[in-house]
C-alpha cells in the first residue's frame, strides 16, 4: 500500500524557495481538487459501527474536512450491526451520485467475504476510493487480570479453562478474529462477547464485565495511557514507533510466531459511482491526508496515514480478502449475517 510521505527534501540547497515547496504542492493539489466534481447536496458518510470507535473517529475527521472543502453539509451516520455488514450494505444500495460514502474497514470489506455464508454484497459492490489509516490491534486486559506479559496471560487463560471472556467491536471484525486466532494458536479457550462497536466494548472492559480485548491501538491507547487498561502487546509483526514499549505478540511465544495482524480503514462509494466522482473524492482525501494537522491527529491515535489511488486501494483490498480467506478457512470459521 503506497503511503504519502509526510516530509519532502529540497532537490538542491541552491533552489530558491525550496523551503516553501511542500506547501505550494499541497495548495496545487487543493486547487486541482477544487476544480473537480463537487456535491450538489448534503453528503453522508456511513460508519458501520457505533460512535466512539476508530471507524467513527476517522469518519468524523473526514466529514469535517470535506464540509469545509466542499462548502456542503457532510454528516456521519452510524449504522452498526453484523460486524459492519449492515452499514456497508446500506451504502451498496445507495444512489451512486457521491452523496453517500462508506468509511469501511478490514472487517466488512475483507474478512466478512469469507466469514459469512449469506453476505448481501460482494467486493464488486463497492468502488474503493482510498485507504485512510493503518494501525495494529493491541491486546489489552482489565487491571484485575494478573498477567503482565503475553506468556503470563496465556498461563492465566489456561487456568481459567474457558471462564474468561473477551470483547470485540463486532462479530467478524479484526478484533474478533485476532482473538479467535490467538486462542487457536495457544490452545486456550475464552468466551467471545461481541459489541456494536469499540466504544461499548471498551466501556464494559474497563468495568470488568469482560477480561480482555484485541482492540484497535488507535482507540485503546488513551485508556492504556490513563491506566484504565493494561497493554500486553501489539498484533503487528513490527513495533509501532509511537508505542515502542509494546512488544509484537509474535515475538513472545514460539506458538504465536505466525500471529501478524494490522487493521485498516478506508473510503468506498457505491460500485456504479462515475469515475469523476471517485477521483474528486480521492483528490480531496489526498489533500486531507497530506495535511500536517491530519498527520498529527493520526499520530496521537498511534496510526499512520495510508493514502492510495483508487487502483492501489483496490489492489490492497483484494490482497486483504485473500489473506483473511486463508486464515478463516484454516480456522474453520463460518457464521451467518443476522
Amino acid at each position: 500500500m503506497k503511503r504519502s510521505l509526510s516530509r519532502r527534501t529540497a532537490l538542491a540547497a541552491g533552489l530558491a524557495g525550496a523551503a516553501t515547496w511542500p506547501m505550494a504542492s499541497v495548495l496545487s493539489r487543493a486547487a486541482s481538487a477544487e476544480a473537480a466534481w463537487k456535491p450538489s447536496q448534503a453528503v453522508r458518510i456511513v460508519v458501520p459501527a457505533a460512535p466512539g470507535g476508530t471507524t467513527d473517529i476517522v469518519g468524523r475527521l473526514l466529514a469535517a474536512y470535506l464540509q469545509g472543502a466542499w462548502g456542503q453539509s457532510c454528516v456521519v451516520d452510524n449504522k452498526s450491526g453484523a460486524g459492519g455488514v449492515i452499514g456497508s450494505n446500506e451504502v451498496v444500495k445507495s444512489a451512486p451520485d457521491g452523496s453517500t460514502a462508506l468509511m469501511g474497514n478490514i472487517g466488512p470489506q475483507s474478512i466478512a467475504y469469507s466469514l459469512y455464508r449469506n453476505m448481501p454484497y460482494g467486493p464488486q459492490s463497492l468502488a474503493p476510493v482510498s485507504c485512510v489509516i493503518t494501525a495494529p490491534n493491541v491486546l489489552v486486559v482489565h487491571p484485575s487480570v494478573p498477567a503482565k506479559t503475553v506468556p503470563e496471560f496465556v498461563a492465566w487463560l489456561r487456568a481459567q479453562n474457558g471462564k474468561a471472556s473477551y470483547a470485540s467491536s463486532g462479530t467478524g471484525q479484526s478484533p474478533h478474529l485476532s482473538g479467535a486466532w490467538f486462542l487457536q494458536l495457544t490452545g486456550t479457550k475464552a468466551e467471545h462477547i461481541p459489541y456494536r462497536g469499540a466504544a461499548p466494548a471498551l466501556q464494559d472492559l474497563t468495568a470488568g464485565v469482560t477480561q480482555f480485548f484485541f482492540d484497535n491501538l488507535t482507540t485503546s491507547i488513551e485508556f492504556v495511557r490513563a491506566g484504565k487498561l493494561r497493554a500486553l502487546g501489539i498484533t503487528s509483526a513490527q513495533r509501532n514507533p509511537l508505542t515502542p514499549e509494546l512488544v509484537p505478540i509474535c515475538e513472545t511465544m514460539p506458538e504465536l510466531k505466525p500471529f501478524d495482524v494490522s487493521t485498516w480503514f478506508g473510503v468506498f462509494l457505491p460500485a456504479a459511482t462515475p469515475k469523476p466522482i471517485v477521483e474528486a473524492m480521492n483528490a480531496q482525501m489526498k489533500v486531507w491526508l497530506d495535511d500536517p494537522k491530519t498527520k498529527e491527529k493520526f499520530s496521537a491515535m498511534a496510526g499512520f496515514p495510508a493514502y492510495g489511488t483508487p487502483a492501489e486501494f483496490d489492489t490492497f483490498v483484494n490482497a486483504q480478502i485473500a489473506l483473511w480467506k486463508g486464515v478463516i478457512d484454516k480456522e474453520g470459521l463460518k457464521l451467518d449475517v443476522n
